[in-house]
């Protein structure tokens, strides 16, 4: 048995607007603040859970509190004529108006970014897979379609419309054979990212049936599980009804010769503090598994270096290994969370310096866009110009990774696609 502290929460309840207002902290708020996020969670999907209502945010600080930020929809998140419509549409009591202006607004916030339906769908004999994605030659994203969903939903996720009921939007699959058979018929994939959502919301036995059968394919090598379960329901390892099931699950892929790299987002130092995810890592760790963690960059919640430089202490002292530092994608609310290219390299400095070797496995800024994970990798005077050092940690052609390119120099920039090629040059070298 592994070591289960006491439950304070019992089995999980996810609190979304149908029941927020029966939290007596959410109750506290201005009635003025409650009415601007639940205008604002008409667009933007919302679902939290007691335990991060009560261990996580400080009601003290709200609405300023950053994990208040990370879960509740601000009304700054959307353009101020789309909230005014939002806001028109729901006092009115038209449910066919309401929803006519909330997917206009949908609609216009880039739902599927860097090609994620149009170009990154593999298909197997002629037939499209849908489910996968296959973006980086030795890489596969599997979207089981039990964990098309989360224990609660950050204000800044890139797969925001997953979570909005529309399935034309949305990607997953229930047919692991589909997975196993590409695999069979591309040996050059190495590792299965399952990712969502949120695998880790499916119960063991339902995990353990997309699981199993990859374990008998000879050429992969590492299972991955995107996961922010340890943040915001620690207590999946600790004290859930199946949680030692699951942990032996794990330990059964390490022993089948497999690398178990569960992929940990972590956003704030407060997500490491409590006994709870403390007690749920040891556990997590105890099975063979490798826990790295990554996080964006995002305004409002850890864009300052000595928060980014506490986190990864905390992690390394955890046992975690700190991974990526990502700018946040160009889709949902951006313009609120965004911070520019200068700035993010900036401080990303300042927290790599502050921090051991042992952190310095952490990689940033990184950019998830079109052509691949492109890192700044610094700036520089060349020539009489001021430019951004760019590289490749991954690409859709594996010969871009590790080729250093440039950009002039901006201090307002914010994505890939608002850089302009240094030198003269007309276009970047991957650009066709």
């Amino acid at each position: 048995m592994y070591a289960t502290p006491v439950d304070a929460y019992g089995r999980y309840e996810p609190i979304t607007l149908k029941n927020i207002r029966q939290h007596p902290a959410y109750m506290r708020l201005p009635e003025d603040l409650r009415r601007e996020l639940e205008v604002a969670a008409q667009v933007l999907p919302f679902r939290t859970n007691p335990y991060i209502l009560d261990e996580l945010i400080d009601w003290d600080r709200v609405p300023e509190d950053p994990i208040f930020q990370l879960v509740f929809p601000q009304r700054e998140m959307l353009d101020p004529k789309a909230f005014a419509r939002i806001e028109a549409a729901l006092a009115s009591g038209d449910r066919r108006a309401l929803t006519e202006e909330v997917w206009r607004v949908r609609r216009a916030m880039n739902p599927h970014p860097a090609g994620q339906l149009t170009h990154n769908v593999p298909e197997l004999n002629g037939r499209k897979l849908p489910g996968l994605q296959h973006k980086y030659a030795e890489t596969v994203l599997f979207f089981p379609a039990g964990g098309q969903t989360c224990h609660a939903f950050c204000t800044y996720c890139f797969r925001w419309a997953q979570f909005v009921g529309d399935r034309e939007l949305r990607f997953e699959s229930s047919r692991v054979d589909d997975l196993v058979n590409y695999l069979r018929a591309h040996p050059e994939v190495t590792d299965v990212l399952i990712t969502g959502g949120d695998p880790m919301v499916m119960k063991t036995s339902l995990l353990e049936r997309y699981l199993k059968p990859l374990l008998e394919v000879e050429t992969l090598r590492s299972l991955r599980i995107g996961s922010k379960s340890l943040a915001y329901w620690p207590l999946r390892f600790t004290s859930d009804a199946d949680a030692d099931e699951l942990l032996r699950l794990f330990e059964s892929v390490v022993d089948a010769g497999k690398q178990l790299a569960f992929m940990a987002h972590f956003s704030h130092p407060r997500e490491l503090e409590t006994d709870t995810v403390q007690e749920a890592i040891k556990n997590l760790l105890s099975t063979g598994a490798v826990v790295r963690t990554q996080a964006p960059l995002i305004r409002h919640v850890n864009d300052d270096a000595s928060i980014w430089a506490e986190k990864w202490r905390q992690e390394v002292s955890l046992g975690l290994i700190p991974y990526y530092m990502f700018v946040e994608r160009d889709t949902g609310p951006k313009k609120y969370f965004e911070v520019p290219l200068a700035r993010a390299h900036d401080i990303f400095a300042r927290a790599y310096r502050q921090v051991s070797g042992l952190a310095r496995t952490v990689r940033g800024p990184s950019m998830s866009a079109f052509p691949g994970k492109v890192r700044v990798v610094g700036s520089a005077t060349v020539a009489g110009e001021k430019v951004f050092v760019l590289e490749f940690l991954q690409a859709r052609d594996p010969a871009w990774v590790g080729r250093p390119f440039f950009a002039r120099y901006s201090e307002t920039a914010t994505w890939l696609d608002d850089l302009v090629p240094a030198f003269g040059a007309d276009r970047f070298f991957f650009m066709s």
